[in-house]
Order: C-alpha cells, then sequence, then structure tokens
C-alpha cells in the first residue's frame, strides 16, 4: 500500500467562516431538510464554518408554532446526524432557527414569511444576505420563484445577495428544462440560481480535477493515444423504498444517468481549464455534454439498454420485485436499470468509448469510475510463458470506500518470466482521516461563498437533457416486452453484458476493498 508524505492538519485546510445570512428553506418539513440539510448545517458548525450573525427560518405547508419546529429539529438532528451530537452546538443551531406555515402558491403567506424572516434578521444581525432553498417537489419550483419576484423578495440591496438553491429533477425532458429555465429567468439572473446536484458535495468527485490536474503523470495519458475505454458505475443496492410514486414517473436514465453520471463523465473528460473560477470550470463541463455524438434511433436499439429487477435475493434476504413495490403499477414499464455507450467527438476522445450504467437493487452500493488503458504490445513476452498481457486499469472510487486504485502487472518471484496482476491503492480515510458528512456541507457553504462551480449552469442542465432526449424518444415509442429482465441481485439484464462484449470487452465487476486493520 502506497504512503502518504504528511497528513494535513486542521490549520491546512480551514477554511473561513461564510458571510452572514438568512437560510430560508421552503419544503421545511420534507424529509430532504430533516435528513440531510440540518445534518449538513450541524456539520458547518462543529467545523466553525458558519458565523454567529446567521438565521435559519423554515417555511412548510404543516401548521406549527417555531417552537414545535424547533423541537421538531431536535429530534431529527439527533435521529440522522452523521456526528455525535453536541448539545451545546446543538443548541446553538437549533435557538436560531423560526418557522411559519403558509401555501407556497398564496400570496398572503410570503408576506407573512418575510415578517418572519425581518424579524430574524433583526434578531441575528444577519443584513440583507439570503439564501432560499427549494426542498420542495419539482411542480413548486417556479411558482415559488415566480411569488418571491412579485414580493420583491428576490431584488438584492446593495451590499447583499439573495440566492435561490434548486433541487433536482430539474425538468422531466428538455423542453420541461428549458421551460423552467424560462421562468426562473424571468425573476433571477443565472448568478443568483445554484441548480444543486448532490452528487458534486462528494469530496471523491471534487478530486477528479485535483487527481487529473494536480499530477504531472496522468494528464499526458489521458486521451485517446493511451486509454481504451471508460467505465462508470452507479449501483444501488436498495429498491425503490417510498419513492414508488414519483420513481414511476422518472426511471433510473431520468433519475441518475441523465444527471449524476453525465456530471462523472464531465469531469473525467474535460479539458483543463484556465483556472477554477466557476464558469471557467463549467465551461469545460458543458463542452464535453455538447460533444457527446448524437444517438439515431439504431443508435439507441444498439448502445443503450433498460432493465427492470424481478425478485432476487441480496445480502440473504428475498427481495421483491419492482412491480410488486408500494405506488407501482404492477404492469409497469419503468426502467430500473439503464447503460449507454456513448462517444465523445473531440480531439481528445475520438474512437474512445465510454460505458455507462446505473441501476437499483445491485449486489452493492457503488459509485465508481474505471479508465481502462490500452494493452502494452505483447512481442517482448511471447518466447515466455506469459500467454497474454493485462491492460492497465485506474479506478476512481467514489463511495461507499473512497479512493483510487491502480492495477498493473509485475514479475512473480522466481526463475521464469511470469506475471502477477497487483494493485496499488489509496483511501482517503487513511490519510486524511474520516470526516462526517451528508454530502451537502461543502455546496451549502459554496452558496453562501457565492462559488458557484459545483452547480448546474443553464446550459449544462439542457446539453444532458439533450444528449439523452434520443434515448428517451424510442423507449417511449418502444414498450418493453421482458420486463423484469434481470433479478435482484444482479448486476444487471443480459442485453448490458451483449452491449459492451460486442466490443470485445466486459463490464468491470466492483469487489468491496478489504478492510484494514488498525494500527495500535
Amino acid at each position: 500500500m502506497a504512503t502518504a508524505e504528511a497528513k494535513p492538519g486542521a490549520a491546512e485546510s480551514k477554511a473561513e467562516k461564510a458571510p452572514p445570512s438568512t437560510i430560508v428553506i421552503f419544503g421545511a418539513t420534507g424529509d430532504l431538510t430533516k435528513r440531510k440539510l440540518v445534518p449538513a448545517l450541524f456539520n458547518l458548525v462543529a467545523g466553525g464554518l458558519l458565523p454567529d450573525e446567521l438565521a435559519i427560518v423554515g417555511f412548510g405547508r404543516t401548521e406549527m408554532s417555531s417552537e414545535q419546529f424547533r423541537d421538531h429539529m431536535r429530534e431529527d438532528l439527533e435521529r440522522f446526524a452523521t456526528r455525535k451530537v453536541d448539545p451545546q452546538l446543538a443548541d446553538w443551531l437549533i435557538e436560531r432557527i423560526s418557522y411559519t406555515a403558509g401555501n407556497f402558491k398564496d400570496s398572503a403567506s410570503y408576506e407573512r414569511l418575510e415578517s418572519t424572516i425581518q424579524k430574524a434578521e433583526q434578531e441575528r444581525r444577519t443584513g440583507g444576505s439570503r439564501l432560499y432553498y427549494l426542498a420542495t417537489p419539482p411542480p413548486f419550483f417556479a411558482d415559488i420563484v415566480q411569488h418571491l419576484g412579485e414580493a420583491k423578495m428576490a431584488a438584492e440591496p446593495e451590499g447583499h445577495f439573495r440566492r435561490v438553491v434548486i433541487e433536482k429533477p430539474f425538468g422531466h425532458d428538455l423542453e420541461s428544462a428549458e421551460e423552467l429555465n424560462r421562468q426562473i429567468r424571468e425573476v433571477l439572473q443565472e448568478k443568483q440560481i445554484y441548480r444543486i446536484d448532490h452528487y458534486l458535495g462528494k469530496e471523491t468527485v471534487q478530486n477528479i480535477m485535483a487527481f487529473r490536474f494536480a499530477n504531472g503523470i496522468f494528464e499526458p495519458i489521458w486521451n485517446r493515444r493511451y486509454i481504451d475505454h471508460v467505465q462508470i458505475t452507479v449501483a444501488e443496492s436498495v429498491g425503490v423504498e417510498d419513492r414508488g410514486s414519483y420513481y414511476e414517473n422518472a426511471g433510473a436514465l431520468r433519475d441518475v444517468l441523465q444527471n449524476h453520471v453525465f456530471q462523472l463523465l464531465a469531469f473525467v473528460a474535460m479539458e483543463p481549464p484556465i483556472s477554477f473560477a466557476a464558469d471557467i470550470v463549467r465551461d469545460e463541463r458543458v463542452k464535453i455534454l455538447k460533444a457527446l455524438r448524437p444517438m439515431s434511433n439504431e443508435d439507441v436499439l444498439r448502445e443503450a439498454v433498460r432493465g427492470q429487477y424481478g425478485e432476487g435475493v441480496i445480502d440473504g434476504e428475498r427481495v421483491r420485485a419492482y412491480r410488486a413495490e408500494t405506488d407501482v403499477s404492477p404492469h409497469s414499464t419503468t426502467e430500473t436499470y439503464a447503460a449507454l455507450k456513448v462517444h465523445i467527438d473531440n480531439w481528445r476522445w475520438a474512437d474512445v468509448p465510454f460505458y455507462l450504467r446505473t441501476g437499483k437493487c445491485m449486489p452493492r452500493r457503488v459509485t465508481e469510475i474505471a479508465v481502462h488503458f490500452k494493452r502494452a504490445p505483447h512481442m517482448l513476452f511471447r518466447d515466455t510463458t506469459v500467454e497474454a498481457l493485462n491492460p492497465n486499469v485506474l479506478v476512481l472510487h467514489i463511495q461507499p470506500d473512497e479512493g483510487v486504485s491502480l492495477r498493473f502487472d509485475a514479475k512473480i518471484p522466481g526463475p521464469k518470466m511470469a506475471l502477477g496482476t497487483v494493485k496499488m491503492d489509496f483511501e482517503y480515510e487513511d490519510y486524511f482521516g474520516s470526516t462526517p458528512q451528508t454530502g451537502y456541507e461543502t455546496l451549502l457553504y459554496d452558496c453562501m461563498e457565492g462559488d458557484s462551480t459545483l452547480f448546474h449552469r443553464s446550459d449544462v442542465v439542457e446539453a444532458s437533457w439533450e444528449a439523452v432526449t434520443p434515448v428517451l424518444d424510442v423507449w417511449k415509442t418502444l414498450v418493453p416486452r421482458n420486463f423484469p429482465n434481470y433479478p435482484a441481485g444482479s448486476w444487471g439484464p443480459k442485453e448490458a453484458d451483449d452491449l459492451i462484449q460486442r466490443d470485445g470487452r466486459q463490464w468491470r465487476t466492483p469487489r468491496p476493498r478489504p478492510k484494514k486493520e488498525k494500527d495500535c
């Protein structure tokens, strides 16, 4: 195993506190708030990254007092926190929370909300800066922004910001995404809009750029001359759980591949930016999405695969079929698995295929990017016992075992020339320690700081929808006749294996990385 030269101390990575502001959470009584946002805010408190001049205002449809809401938030924090809850830090956060109930489509509700915000701003001396977080179902996004505009709550006072965070899914297809962008831009400037993708808040995703551009040995070989193909896998071991009604209208292609997987693809394939300024980085990401080769109907039939899980076994437990899940039609044709073969038509990646896949009820939860390099010539070894050379594979482990590994061949000790495959392995936890997080900490902090690097610009969203539109159109026209076509606990349908095997390749099987014994 590789060793680190030194572990960074807290002073080396310590960021400054975010500026004074009021965070207004729409949909404050929902799952996202209690499971992710409040625990993430608590982690920021524990990290010393939130200012004393901070207020949090919850806005939801459930009638309750601020005191009742604070009690709920304290209970939820104890339940969902990713670290041990320090009572003093919890008190610091909870005492800054207030709540008002209302209807997202009712103008009078926004008048009451404005009154609550102004009271919180005065008590906590936050000034006029606000961060509106839309933790609501997508149908409310445009209405909320329109009402913020009508109530003059989105206009930025001199010296202060008004920013709006919009959760995914951003649109249901290209047409709806364009319409939502149009409606929001009637009220907000692009610099005020933060379209969030929690995947980009993961440290390992952010590390892709550092890995590529901070190390001189990788970027020179990061191209079609040396790379044979790239595989990106986002697998989940769970089914749809209690999200059946949502998933029936989304499916794997919309829910994961169009956003999460395409963003991983953009980070892996983008050209080096001239700086890490937000728009410069996003310019390079959108270039990749726009360079994706358009798929014809014939391409979709040949290079896109969908699947739906049936009954199966995961970790020794019987798992019911997707069609037996709550709020799912017994005749559902919604895909729970999607795989694509895509090409990036630019100089760096010409003729290098990217194989993308995502699915539910897989054998294990894993997100990884596997870069397969071209094989070395065999002629040097033709008079030895070595029959074939294995390609080098560099794997960026995104979750749950964050790190980087490199597979290569080495000589087995002995009188004959024989090769064995070995692996160099780096794990974040070993070298930088474990940081409890939800994935939202960096994103919330960046919103408050005004750093939009990890957020989607309108052209990024529209380019990703444009890339999957041909697939959505064909799949809508041709109803699948073989669903369910893979058992829960498998790595997907046979058609997905055929997709890559036709090219003389095969899917990499992600395996749990061995746990190391801790030093005494």
